[in-house]
């Protein structure tokens, strides 16, 4: 069975890489393109921050309210007094949020060389498992070797139970 794939109607037009709009975007430069959106979107981040931190101090009020009812416990208290410690987060991180972003990147850039080299004696040494060898002086080995033997025999004695 063969089926074709639908014409499409009208003229193709090809677009050239050079005519690509990341083209244009690179040509401008990221900073001076990306510079405008951050302060077209601090209105939208300022509402979303002013309704959390109104949302966080409202659930502290309420919290604070049932600690003052009747059935109130000490819960009720401690969430009182944290929520308007998560609605401070929250203005906090926005501050910093806008902090980080107005900052220049050049800052952040190290000013060492990025390719460093390792001293020799600050990475532990590695044994290969063919270089692990029993060795009769040492204690360590003798228990492990008397544990595999003990082991073997152990073996030997569940084929002999099984066979019978």
């Amino acid at each position: 069975m063969h089926i074709k794939a639908p014409a499409i109607a009208g003229p193709t037009r090809v677009i050239h890489a050079s005519q690509a709009p990341y083209r244009r975007l690179r040509r401008l430069g990221y900073r001076r393109c990306v510079a405008s959106s951050p302060s077209r979107r601090r209105p939208a981040l300022i509402l979303f921050v002013v309704i959390a931190a109104a949302g966080c101090l409202a659930l502290g009020w309420w919290q604070w309210t049932r600690f003052e009812a009747v059935g109130g416990t000490g819960q009720n208290l401690g969430y009182a007094f944290q929520w308007p410690l998560f609605a401070a987060f929250v203005v906090y991180a926005y501050r910093r949020f806008v902090q980080l972003e107005d900052r220049d990147p050049s800052e952040d850039a190290p000013s060492t060389p990025e390719v460093r080299e390792i001293p020799a004696d600050v990475l532990p040494t590695r044994t290969r498992s063919g270089d692990q060898r029993l060795d009769a002086d040492n204690p360590d080995d003798e228990a492990h070797q008397a544990y595999n033997n003990y082991l073997a025999q152990l073996r030997a004695g569940e084929a002999d139970r099984s066979s019978t």
